[in-house]
């Protein structure tokens, strides 16, 4: 009896003192407390039943049997309770269990973003340790760049001062440069000027030498630079120059010259054959040194040429009269006369090669010798002086003497290794045509260069 009544006060007392976390979870141990204790009432009930007490113990018992039942009513009220909250508690448990796996997810999350943190924090002290490294490193590149301006300051000042003497010293060059040109200029046009004169000169020169008759006044309309009279004929020589440094027109000028001297060749006693004097180094701008006009014939001469032209002319006064010559007589004449006249075009056209040659050969050495080299061959070219031989006029020149000193030179020229075999040299001369093909189509020589095999 005793130990059924300490079963259901324990379930009271486990009632009475029963909290809300209890509730949720410690209702197993009420639940089975009140199992043992509904359990030990029955039997109670039962053996009150049975029981012929006392009415007072019978009274008792039924008031005990009444608050015990009133007690089951309100726990079975209570128990209908908890199962309620049971079920809240059950719910409770889903949604704590749902909470506790995303717990674990949030924890497993927050794991990994604990090691991720701890790579960014170790990546930011590396970074920080970078970014030190690397202010260190742009404050020692400011200092350096700092110097390498001052340097660079230096170094362009210095590339400066080079490149202002280097500019004056191919300033001065190019005035220099300048300069000479402008005064070969000059002295080209002086010689050019002074053409005229020197023209005259010589062929009075030449009349004196051999006894020909210069006219200073012409009996008839014009006047020409220089007349000689040969064979009771006027022979006109007019001196012609370019104006300038151009002679891309001097063959245009020469023609219209040759046909304004019909004016001499028109009067009675001129000879039809009119010669036109021009300077040496103007021949290799000319392609035609002939012009035959309808009555009269215009000839180009250089002033070197004058003293064997004028000779040709005064070998012609020996004949008196012209019918009175043999056949065989008047062949020789003719053949004499266009031999000199192709050896005289042929000299004028070798020394107009040579002549171009040693102009280019003045051009390239002012142009590719360095300026040492040229300042000093500028100074041996001052102090050099050429001197030729003197004519003199009272002294004829010896055939002879010519042949002597021209073996002496074939002898050196021999002995140094220089071809100077007449036949080699007439082979490869004769290779250079004497006309151009536009001239004279119907000749279709053999075309070659002055020295090519």
């Amino acid at each position: 009896m005793n130990a059924n009544f300490d079963n259901i006060k324990r379930l009271f007392e486990s009632l009475k003192g029963i909290g809300f976390i209890e509730r949720i979870f410690g209702w197993s141990r009420i639940k089975n407390q009140m199992i043992d204790a509904s359990a030990d009432l029955q039997k109670l009930i039962s053996r009150i039943e049975s029981s012929t007490q006392a009415d007072n113990s019978l009274s008792i018992e039924r008031a005990t049997s009444k608050g015990l039942n009133e007690s089951v009513t309100r726990l079975t009220t209570e128990v209908q309770v908890l199962k309620e909250s049971n079920k809240q508690i059950e719910s409770l448990q889903r949604e704590l269990t749902t909470a506790s796996e995303q717990n674990k997810i949030f924890l497993k999350r927050g794991t990994e973003l604990s090691n991720e943190l701890s790579v960014l924090r170790e990546r930011l002290e590396a970074t920080e340790r970078e970014l030190q490294k690397n202010i260190q490193q742009n404050t020692q590149l400011l200092k350096d760049e700092e110097f390498r301006k001052q340097d660079h300051a230096k170094a362009v000042d210095s590339l400066k001062n080079i490149q202002d003497r280097i500019q004056n010293d191919r300033n001065r060059e190019l005035q220099e440069r300048k300069d000479a040109e402008i005064n070969r200029i000059h002295k080209l046009r002086e010689t050019w000027t002074a053409h005229q004169e020197n023209v005259k000169n010589t062929i009075k020169t030449i009349c004196s030498k051999h006894t020909i008759e210069y006219v200073e006044r012409v009996p008839f309309k014009g006047e020409p630079d220089n007349t000689l009279k040969i064979s009771n004929e006027f022979v006109v020589f007019d001196a012609k120059s370019p104006a300038g440094e151009d002679l891309s027109n001097f063959r245009n000028y020469l023609k219209n010259q040759a046909e304004s001297a019909k004016k001499y060749a028109k009067e009675a006693d001129v000879k039809k054959d009119i010669f036109l004097v021009v300077p040496t180094n103007t021949l290799e701008s000319l392609d035609q040194y002939v012009f035959r006009l309808a009555d009269y014939n215009v000839f180009v001469i250089s002033i070197d040429s004058l003293e064997p032209v004028i000779l040709s002319l005064l070998k012609i006064e020996d004949y008196e009269f012209a019918e009175q010559l043999s056949p065989e007589e008047r062949e020789n004449i003719c053949r004499v006369l266009g031999k000199f006249v192709h050896l005289s075009k042929r000299r004028i056209q070798i020394d107009g090669f040579f002549t171009r040659q040693f102009f280019e050969l003045v051009y390239r050495s002012a142009a590719d010798l360095p300026k040492d080299f040229l300042d000093k061959v500028s100074e041996f070219e001052i102090a050099e002086k050429i001197n030729p031989p003197i004519e003199r006029r009272a002294k004829q020149i010896s055939v002879k003497e010519l042949e002597q000193e021209t073996s002496s030179l074939k002898n050196e020229a021999n002995a140094k290794g220089i071809v100077t075999e007449e036949s080699v040299l007439s082979n490869r001369l004769n290779k250079l045509p004497l006309y151009s093909a536009e001239s004279y189509p119907e000749k279709k020589d053999e075309q070659g260069g002055l020295f090519d095999e």
